[in-house]
């Protein structure tokens, strides 16, 4: 996942604007949905005309890969609403007005596909078919708005749409036509459900499927007149199964939500990132934060200073990974969490230090810059292709005391027993902190893959705080927010490893994240401003 941008107001704030739960009463009928219509900006143009361009998202930038690389979630705005209705079956001079926007929807259909039937990564996938699309920037944010929406409200649209079509055992490819035209009918406020209708139709003849035309019209027609009438599993009878389709995720996920966080967790699902920031900081080994300052006001991107040390929020860079001084190496895109995670390990100049599962590199160069380019760094992974993206950071980074290494961490070397001064262990885990900006996760993970991941993150505490010297410390974090891969991972660890202790968190972390530590601190996205990110720093104690 890259390891991006936060929200504007998350330096002042602990939260940032989401879609919420819109579902009021307990009855199971109505337009009970966990997925509001959005507007942005004040009321729904009724002339046609464009909303004005927004930014676009930064690509380029660290990825964290556990459980997938993928790229920050750009924010899209939508194309104006013309009123045009009724929905002709056949195409007219009058429905091909309503083309307009078809360009866009086709990547999206193309991204939701190689999802959905091909097992492809989102954001790879998009950026993919965004690459020489010819797009305008409206239509790009149009095309990545309605891909992610589609692939976060699936399980949610399909229930819908089961309830307006004859026959569920649809092809795939028209049930995807029609997961994307459900989707602007139900949750886009500003598209008319004619357009929505009229290109989806258009993308069944694009598609081969110029027989199932007609019946794409006519369900999406049919979904528009009973939207008011959908039914929705009651809460009470079946609570586990309504916070499903309300929140659009596996049954099985919902129920782990529920018991981990009670009434908190309807808010937990329901929160979406807003209109995104970029995290950036300095090199520490060539820029001190004023001379970085100085650097920011010389680029088109808004910004903004965080609380969190050397970290500022951009916004509106539309080409990051091309910026001159982003490839000279004077900056570098990494989240607040991923931040925060280095800052646990407070390494000191001249340490010794591993990052067990460090791809694509973006903790082990900050480390190495906080200790100022002496000690070193061994940064493992077990690819060697993602190895390399270790090496390609330090590179740019020019820091000479990372050593990358194709190492399997969850086997133990007895050459390294109490080397090290510090272990950083970012365990691969099940996503689940970054649903918001990852939502094709919630399809991908099974509660066999959680239970899987639990074990490794297991075996690999085990193996390496052995490396861990007496009074050096061992940092373990996820980007999960299941109390199974987190505070109960670090109790049983406790338990099987008397000879560490839960040491606090320094205050180089704001007191507004550590006032929530515990067994280790959960960030939360809805609270904190930050991806669900998860950090528990422990002290191998001294013999007595």
């Amino acid at each position: 996942m890259m390891e991006n941008g936060q929200n504007k107001k998350s330096p002042e704030t602990a939260s940032r604007p989401g879609r919420k739960n819109s579902e009021a009463g307990k009855g199971n009928r109505g337009r009970a949905t966990a997925f509001p219509q959005r507007a942005e900006g004040k009321g729904n143009r009724k002339d046609g005309a464009k909303p004005k361009a927004g930014s676009g998202r930064a690509p380029g930038g660290e990825y964290r890969g556990k459980p997938a690389p993928a790229a920050g979630r750009p924010v899209s705005r939508h194309d104006g609403r013309n009123g045009g209705r009724p929905f002709p079956g056949k195409r007219t001079p009058a429905a091909a007005g309503q083309m307009e926007g078809l360009a866009a929807r086709r990547i999206a259909l193309k991204v939701i596909r190689e999802v959905t039937e091909g097992g492809a990564y989102a954001s790879l996938s998009l950026d993919k078919n965004l690459a020489g699309s010819g797009l305008s920037a409206v239509d790009r944010r149009l095309a990545t708005r309605l891909a992610y929406d589609t692939l976060d409200r699936m399980i949610y649209l399909d229930h819908c749409l089961s309830q307006v079509m004859a026959r569920e055992d649809t092809d795939i490819k028209l049930k995807n036509i029609l997961r994307l035209g459900a989707c602007q009918i139900l949750a886009e406020d500003r598209i008319p459900e004619s357009a929505a209708t009229n290109t989806s139709v258009e993308l069944c003849a694009e598609l081969g499927m110029e027989g199932l035309r007609g019946v794409c019209n006519g369900i999406l027609r049919n979904l528009v007149r009973k939207k008011e009438e959908l039914e929705m599993p009651d809460p009470e009878t079946e609570p586990d199964r309504s916070f499903s389709i309300r929140q659009s995720m596996p049954e099985w996920l919902a129920g782990m939500l529920r018991k981990d966080y009670g009434d908190q967790a309807e808010e937990i699902a329901s929160f979406r990132t807003g209109d995104p920031w970029i995290t950036v900081r300095p090199n520490l080994t060539m820029l001190s934060d004023e001379e970085f300052e100085k650097i920011l006001p010389k680029k088109i991107w808004a910004r903004e200073k965080t609380d969190i040390p050397h970290a500022w929020h951009i916004r509106g860079a539309m080409d990051i990974a091309s910026d001159s001084d982003f490839l000279a190496g004077k900056f570098s895109i990494q989240s607040a969490s991923s931040m925060m995670a280095c800052m646990a390990l407070d390494p000191k100049r001249g340490k010794q230090i591993l990052d067990c599962c460090a791809a694509p590199g973006g903790k082990s160069c900050l480390i190495a810059e906080m200790m100022g380019g002496t000690g070193r760094v061994q940064a493992w992974d077990l690819h060697e292709h993602r190895v390399a993206l270790i090496t390609a950071q330090a590179r740019r980074l020019q820091l000479e005391n990372i050593r990358p290494i194709i190492r399997d961490a969850a086997k133990f070397r007895e050459d390294l027993v109490q080397s090290m001064d510090g272990v950083l262990l970012d365990a691969p885990c099940s996503g689940t902190g970054v649903l918001s900006e990852k939502p094709d996760i919630k399809l991908r993970i099974t509660e066999e893959s959680v239970e899987s991941l639990t074990e490794l993150q297991g075996r690999l505490l085990d193996t390496v705080s052995a490396y861990v010297r007496q009074g050096g410390m061992l940092v373990y974090s996820t980007c999960s927010i299941l109390k199974d891969e987190n505070e109960r991972q670090i109790e049983a660890f406790l338990n099987r490893h008397p000879e560490f202790e839960v040491s606090a968190l320094p205050e180089s972390i704001p007191e507004r994240y550590r006032r929530f530590e515990a067994l280790g601190l959960q960030l939360l996205e809805h609270r904190d401003g930050t991806e669900g990110f998860y950090i528990c720093r422990m002290r191998r104690k001294h013999d007595d």
